[in-house]
């Protein structure tokens, strides 16, 4: 089962047409066109995120390294 061809389409168009009628239409594209728009955002948003976070875990563990090395000094 493929991608529907132009028949079909044309088909879903009208379908679409008749059961939200032709005002309600932009309405619904406006929606979802938002919807993608934020889910796009918070994605990145979170990508973001994640990034800062693996840069504070490495600098901790850079940090955590050194006073242990200072540790290790003062004992020996």
């Amino acid at each position: 089962m493929g991608m529907p061809g132009g028949m079909e389409w044309i088909l879903i168009a009208l379908v679409v047409l008749l059961l939200f009628g032709g005002k309600k239409i932009p309405e619904l594209a406006k929606g979802l066109g938002s919807g993608i728009k934020n889910f796009k955002k918070a994605v990145k948003d979170d990508e973001v995120n994640d990034v800062a976070e693996n840069k504070n875990d490495e600098i901790e563990k850079k940090a955590d390294a050194k006073v242990e090395d200072k540790n290790e000094t003062k004992t020996v």
